[in-house]
């Protein structure tokens, strides 16, 4: 059976299959995250992802404050992000002011309550970031370096979308045959690899 045929989630194939049982591994990871965000969610009266766009434009420069940017960043259609930035207004977390860059699209800007439940909820994966925190240099490095291969080539076949990472960067070069930064001048070592950087110019 070719891994596009296998149902990594069926006991027999992880436990013959390594490929499996990490595929089924991350599924899990990732619905701990869910569960996490959800708690998070319910005790603000949220749903997740108005949690995670208050998250986000708190955390996110004013470019990308606006609900085309926002509809991209978390795979949803205008109509249903236009719903959410709809509610957390109402809520009074958020407000709309004119763009003097684009008429067409209002930035988004939190409240003060906006930025304390934004910072509040911001921990919501705490839980996890202490697992992480206990794993060795060695340990995060060969982590991270193959979590954001995987992500790179999720990108690539159009799976996700949205990535401010090295690799999809105008800046990512290679020079002697190692990733290079031509904004920062600096080589790409897998300490350097930036999942989410502000200076990210899309491909």
């Amino acid at each position: 059976m070719s891994s596009e045929e296998m149902i990594p989630f069926e006991l027999e194939k992880q436990n013959s299959s390594a490929d499996a049982l990490i595929v089924a591994a991350l599924e899990r990871i990732g619905e701990s995250i869910r569960v996490m965000l959800w708690e998070q969610a319910k005790e603000h009266g949220l749903s997740p992802i108005q949690v995670q766009s208050l998250i986000f434009l708190y955390t996110h420069d004013e470019g990308k404050a606006n609900v085309t940017y926002l509809s991209k960043e978390f795979n949803v259609t205008k109509a249903t992000m236009s719903e959410v930035i709809k509610v957390l207004s109402e809520k009074k977390l958020l407000m709309k002011k004119d763009n003097p860059a684009d008429t067409r699209a209002q930035l988004l800007k939190l409240t003060a309550q906006g930025k304390r439940i934004a910072a509040t909820t911001g921990g919501f994966a705490n839980a996890l970031l202490k697992h992480i925190g206990g794993l060795t240099d060695r340990q995060k490095t060969g982590l991270k370096t193959i979590l954001l291969d995987l992500i790179y080539n999720l990108y690539q076949e159009k799976v996700i979308t949205m990535q401010r990472m090295c690799f999809t960067c105008t800046h990512y070069d290679m020079v002697n045959n190692k990733p290079y930064c031509n904004l920062l001048n600096i080589t790409l070592t897998p300490d350097h690899l930036r999942l989410d950087c502000p200076e990210h110019e899309q491909k």
